[in-house]
């Protein structure tokens, strides 16, 4: 935390007592805790609402100015705004982090009309969606943008992302982040933009974005695969995505998740490799892995799919929302473990919701997909994952927000750990030094078996909660078991009645799952046990109608 002298305190009460007026002046904002701001080497922008509040899920009208000098120059409040200067709609942006102070926000650049206007803000390519994202949770603010830049430069997209300064209705904001936000565009999701007559032949197959997410907020309009998993509709939008488009993704998502449940999901013909760019996929694991991103796989997962006379195979990404990462973690006795796979999310924190889609662990402990993970993973490290490589980047981000880090420590001083800004950095440095060990000595596991915490082999049977819970219809148990058999998969009513029981035979030792059909059942509470000979274990599920 930034301390500010008692002799510059007294200083900035003594100037607000006889200048008021300075702070509502153009040349200076102010904050609820007096942060005077006048200039600044990064790009500042400027809201005004009009002194209207800005909702959530609903636009308002406002204007923006940009200002932004050029690299290397400096800002201030008293410039002319030469990067933006108009009309916007506004409202504020996220799921947990719409309960922070320090609020985020989606953006439309629109002209005087109300109509979408394309703007190149801050170097960015032009368009018209943007989002305003304000780093809170994370002490060293600059994780998005760590990870985001990695991405890009492995040669997936990922948001461009740019720090600024903002004033929002005259009242300093601190350090935020100029996003893109995710679409279909040639300088962003790349795909074919799909038109209402794309319904049948080579039209039909592309392209679209779908994301597994959380099952609140807008937009979340979507669907239950055979295997009872939630996709959402991106773009298409629900509003605009047509029927014949809606069977074809929705059929290609089930074609995709039965390739996972063969006895050999990496046959070229009948298994997954027919259904995904495979390599996307190894990148997209990687990053989340390295990262360990702990709403990987479950929580603001993008795919799209071209046409398939561009390709037509589903590409894993953009990655999106990387701010709980690189150590930080939404349980405190986890901050800054550097041991588990993410994809083994559902083992270790059974209690968690929602749940990592049954095909990203089947995928991460397939022998095919492993080797591919191996080999890529030894090629990044002699380049954008050497320790060299990743520090200069991290001290890079770190320099070039320094200035307005430290008045938005002071906007903010909560967001300021127990610990300086510099012993944050180090401990993300160790993390990540750590964390790199630590994959590298697991890497070889991978397609073995499951590990526990400790990365050991697990001697006992496991089973994870079902997923999704609660569910419409369709849940799925993923299991473990140690030896070669049989096991029987029960499930009771709220009264202790069996009303569904199956025996599996001859399964192999290792990973299994079984998805449980509730068609013609009522909604309410139910519990599943897993009986292999002596061993058995169990859960409780929710059917939701």
């Amino acid at each position: 935390m930034n301390h500010v002298s008692q002799f510059t305190q007294r200083w900035r009460c003594l100037i607000t007592t006889i200048s008021a007026f300075l702070f509502f002046s153009p040349a200076a904002a102010r904050s609820s805790t007096q942060v005077v701001f006048t200039s600044s080497n990064l790009p500042i922008v400027i809201i005004d609402t009009g002194g209207k509040a800005i909702p959530d899920l609903m636009r308002i009208s406002a204007d923006m100015k940009v200002i932004y000098n050029g690299r290397g120059k400096r800002n201030n409040l008293t410039d002319v705004p030469n990067n933006y200067n108009g009309k916007i709609d506004i409202e504020l942006r996220g799921s947990s982090s719409i309960s922070y102070p320090k609020k985020g926000y989606r953006i439309e650049t629109v002209d005087s009309s109300g109509d979408n206007l394309n703007a190149m803000l801050l170097g960015m390519p032009k368009e018209n969606d943007w989002i305003l994202y304000g780093p809170y949770n994370d002490q060293s603010c600059i994780r998005n943008n760590l990870a985001y830049g990695l991405s890009r430069d492995m040669g997936r997209y990922a948001p461009r992302a740019v720090f600024c300064e903002l004033v929002l209705n005259g009242d300093y904001r601190g350090l935020y982040v100029m996003l893109e936000k995710i679409k279909q565009d040639k300088n962003r999701v790349n795909v074919t933009e799909m038109k209402s007559s794309d319904i049948s032949g080579d039209a039909v197959t592309g392209g679209y974005v779908i994301k597994y997410d959380k099952i609140e907020g807008e937009n979340i309009a979507g669907w239950w695969s055979n295997q009872g998993l939630y996709y959402q509709y991106h773009e298409p939008k629900e509003e605009d995505i047509v029927p014949e488009q809606k069977v074809y993704i929705r059929d290609f998502i089930n074609d995709f998740e039965s390739a996972l449940l063969i006895h050999d999901p990496t046959d070229s013909t009948l298994g997954f490799p027919r259904y995904i760019d495979t390599y996307s996929y190894v990148d997209h694991f990687i990053l989340s892995e390295f990262c360990k991103n702990i709403d990987a796989y479950r929580i603001s997962t993008y795919m799209f799919k071209d046409r398939d006379s561009k390709g037509g195979k589903m590409h894993a990404g953009p990655i999106w929302d990387f701010d709980r990462t690189f150590g930080m973690t939404w349980y405190p006795e986890d901050s800054y473990r550097y041991d588990y796979w993410e994809i083994d999310h559902d083992y270790y924190r059974p209690d968690d919701s929602p749940k990592v889609p049954f095909y990203w662990e089947r995928l991460g402990h397939n022998r095919f997909f492993s080797r591919l993970v191996k080999t890529r993973w030894q090629e990044l490290r002699l380049t954008l994952l050497s320790e060299e490589s990743l520090f200069t980047r991290i001290d890079l981000l770190v320099d070039s927000t320094a200035e307005a880090r430290q008045r938005n420590f002071e906007r903010w001083p909560e967001t300021a750990a127990a610990h300086s800004y510099e012993v944050e950095i180090q401990l993300l440095k160790e993390w990540i030094q750590n964390r790199i060990q630590w994959i590298e000595n697991h890497l070889d596991l991978l397609a073995d078996v499951q590990q526990d915490a400790a990365g050991a082999i697990p001697e006992k049977l496991q089973l994870a909660h079902n997923y999704p819970n609660p569910f419409n219809e369709r849940t799925t148990l993923a299991f473990y078991l140690p030896i070669p058999g049989q096991v029987t998969l029960t499930v009771y009513n709220i009264l202790g009645m069996g009303v569904t029981s199956v025996t599996l035979k001859n399964l192999s030792e290792g990973h299994h799952t079984w998805t449980w059909n509730a068609s013609g059942l009522p909604s309410g509470v139910y519990f599943y046990q897993l009986q292999m000979g002596a061993l058995s274990a169990g859960g409780k599920m929710m059917l939701l109608r």
